[in-house]
């Protein structure tokens, strides 16, 4: 996976993210809502956010959750500028970076979490591992990412895109770092747009479209329209785009 290539692509969407993003949205309230009933009495010491983007998800936590410190991580150091409205240091900072190589046990966070993100780790288990490391007995890390239904209009037609890691591996992999599950979840989520051409500027606006590097000429703009249309378009005429998330919390065990 070209991290130099992800990182690109999401900070040149940095400044339409929020708007576009309304699927990740509504999947970092359901996150929220979801660690909620599992997270332990007492306040907070420190969370750790992996994968803060325009900071949707972090502003939820610091609302809901009030932890004495909380350590903003992103792959793009330009996402600090769109969170900078939270930063209070020490209490609340951001750290650039790859959190695929990055050692958080000097921070002894109590929770780990993220949103939308894990998808693009290279090797997730490794990244679990670190975390049960760095986290308490009774620590909880909880996320969201996605599985292998995401997008899946896009990859059928351009055969491009993301290997997703199942809901079954993935646990299986949470449990062999050290991990016991406490909450799993997934759905389906389909929303329309009026053309191909809209999803195509929806993902670019989103900067999902991380690992892709096709040029797109007319005539192979029009040909993927063209299948869009005859395979995915609805009797309105609007066209479908799946994601597919998938939920986890956990406690080391």
């Amino acid at each position: 996976m070209d991290k130099t290539l992800i990182a690109q692509r999401f900070a040149k969407a940095r400044h339409t993210y929020t708007q576009e993003a309304c699927v990740q949205q509504d999947i970092a309230r359901t996150m929220l809502q979801a660690l909620l009933a599992y997270m332990p009495a007492g306040h907070l010491r420190k969370v750790i956010e992996i994968g803060c983007g325009t900071g949707s998800y972090s502003r939820l936590l610091l609302t809901a959750l009030h932890p004495e410190g909380l350590l903003l991580n992103d792959l793009c150091p330009e996402m600090e500028e769109c969170v900078a409205d939270l930063l209070s240091p020490p209490a609340i900072r951001f750290l650039a970076g790859d959190a695929e190589s990055m050692d958080f046990s000097a921070e002894a966070p109590q929770l780990i979490t993220s949103c939308s993100t894990l998808q693009w780790f290279n090797h997730p288990e490794t990244f679990f591992a670190r975390c049960c490391q760095a986290l308490p007995p009774q620590g909880i890390l909880a996320f969201s990412t996605f599985g292998p239904e995401n997008l899946y209009e896009i990859r059928q037609l351009t055969g491009q895109g993301l290997s997703y890691s199942s809901a079954s591996s993935l646990k299986q992999k949470l449990e062999t770092a050290g991990f016991h599950i406490l909450h799993q979840k997934e759905k389906l989520i389909r929303i329309l747009f009026p053309s191909p051409q809209d999803v195509l500027h929806h993902l670019k606006q989103t900067g999902v479209t991380g690992t892709q590097k096709q040029t797109w000429t007319r005539s192979r703009l029009q040909a993927f329209c063209d299948s869009y249309i005859q395979h995915f378009a609805q009797t309105d005429g609007q066209v479908s785009l799946t994601f597919h998330p998938v939920f986890f919390i956990a406690t080391k065990i």
